[in-house]
């Protein structure tokens, strides 16, 4: 073989070494990019231990104080939610965690407290809490009246309502009375708490489980933005609890 055939032959073997290299690291950056990142994967939360009980009825005034401060969800919120789970574990035998209520009500609401409002001493959300229009615009889902307006003064579509936003149809179907007062009240947050609870509990016996507990979560809204944002606030939550 001449020295020009072996410097060819030895030229052609460096090129497609290269070649090869250059594929692997473009391979590589393909791999990295489209490889799910750690806030892609899908969270969940714990539900965190039911609040300590004064006399077996009624949730313990100092836990309150004390997990109220921590967190800052306002008291007479975080009774609801805290009374709701106690609920829900006696009646439904379901498992479903204060913490995870209270994240739900961080998301929908910030507990009752959009637009300058506040959940009074008799659990009544005030102003009522009305959400837009869902009429398909603005990422909404397109939803027809199903309620005559009676619940969220809309009689030419529905909007969600309450402190944790139901829309009319789902309230309809499964709203209960969460405070004994004989009413059934979206806008007051102990019957909007222990609706969430019953509506979450529905298919499982209970949310321990990361994936019961993230298909509870997308039952109420079916975006992985929402779960993310109910399992960070109720994770936060349930460590503070």
């Amino acid at each position: 073989m001449t020295r020009r055939r072996a410097r060819a032959r030895a030229r052609g073997v460096i090129a497609a070494v290269c070649a090869v290299a250059v594929i692997a690291v473009i391979a590589g950056l393909i791999a990295v990019a489209t490889r799910p990142s750690a806030a892609d994967a899908p969270l969940s939360a714990s539900p965190a231990a039911a609040a300590p009980t004064a006399d077996g009825s009624d949730v313990e005034a100092e836990w309150l104080e004390r997990v109220s401060a921590e967190t800052e969800i306002p008291e007479r919120a975080l009774a609801a939610y805290a009374r709701a789970d106690l609920d829900a574990r006696s009646v439904f035998g379901c498992t479903v965690g204060w913490n995870t209520l209270a994240g739900i009500g961080y998301v929908e609401s910030r507990h009752g407290t959009l637009q300058g409002g506040a959940v009074d001493d008799d659990g009544v959300a005030r102003p009522a809490i009305i959400g837009i229009p869902l009429d398909g615009t603005n990422q909404t889902m397109d939803i027809a009246d199903t309620d005559g307006g009676v619940l969220d003064g809309d009689t030419e579509g529905d909007r969600a309502v309450g402190p944790l936003q139901f829309i009319p149809e789902t309230w309809t179907t499964w709203g209960v009375d969460g405070d004994g007062d004989g009413a059934v009240d979206p806008h007051d947050i102990d019957d909007a708490a222990l609706t969430a609870a019953r509506y979450l509990c529905r298919q499982h016996a209970t949310l321990t489980g990361a994936a019961s507990w993230i298909e509870a979560i997308r039952s109420y809204n079916d975006t992985g933005d929402y779960q993310r944002q109910v399992a960070e606030a109720a994770t936060r939550y349930g460590d503070a609890g």
